[in-house]
């Protein structure tokens, strides 16, 4: 059973999702969680504490993810397995990606953590860039800095495909082609890869 701070956030992250951050008040929260304006504010003082709470409710996934990725085994079915997760996780919070801009600017706990968190995820995908290399199955970069450049590209889609994929889209989940995107940001890696690494690619998207 959900506790009462619970039970505003999925109010709200409801809210935003549908009507987006900025056209949300306190008193929608309120109506929506089933609760008087005076009871929410007494867990939450202003809408900008929910949506920080929100925020931290998001990225603990993500923050988890990365944590473990030095136990993790590769491989990439397993690889399209967590893009999708991770991309259902940011579909479920989707306000924030399509606000990301205005939100990172506008508030300084949320851009601290964001900015950190971007430098982690980007570590990440260097380490798994290196056991793909170790596994034989991406090539040495061809040039200093190559892969760091192939980290950020594959962070710009990561933190834009939501906002993209709701242009022009009006409707649930579904829209959001979820295994499309899932399969476009695997495939930032091909070209990099080694023939083996191909070969693996191309068995796990056709099996999709």
């Amino acid at each position: 059973m959900k506790n009462t701070k619970e039970k505003i956030q999925e109010a709200a992250r409801k809210l935003f999702n549908h009507h987006g951050y900025a056209q949300v008040t306190i008193r929608m929260i309120a109506k929506a969680a089933g609760m008087s304006s005076g009871n929410l504010n007494y867990h939450f003082r202003k809408r900008e504490d929910v949506l920080e709470a929100l925020y931290f409710e998001m990225v603990e996934v993500f923050d988890r993810r990365v944590a473990a990725l030095p136990q993790t085994e590769f491989s990439f079915s397993q690889i399209l397995k967590d893009i999708r997760e991770s991309m259902e996780r940011m579909v479920a919070y989707r306000f924030f990606w399509a606000d990301l801009h205005y939100l990172l600017k506008s508030n300084e706990t949320i851009r601290s953590h964001f900015t950190k968190a971007y430098e982690q995820r980007k570590a990440g995908y260097l380490f798994l860039f290196s056991e793909l290399q170790r596994q034989a199955l991406m090539r040495p970069p061809d040039f200093e800095g190559e892969y760091s450049f192939l980290a950020e590209r594959m962070l710009a889609y990561s933190d834009t495909w939501v906002y993209a994929s709701q242009l022009g889209e009006k409707g649930g989940q579904s829209a959001f082609h979820l295994d499309e995107h899932a399969v476009a940001l695997l495939m930032f890696l091909y070209p990099q890869l080694t023939e083996k690494g191909k070969e693996e690619v191309r068995g796990v998207v056709e099996r999709e």
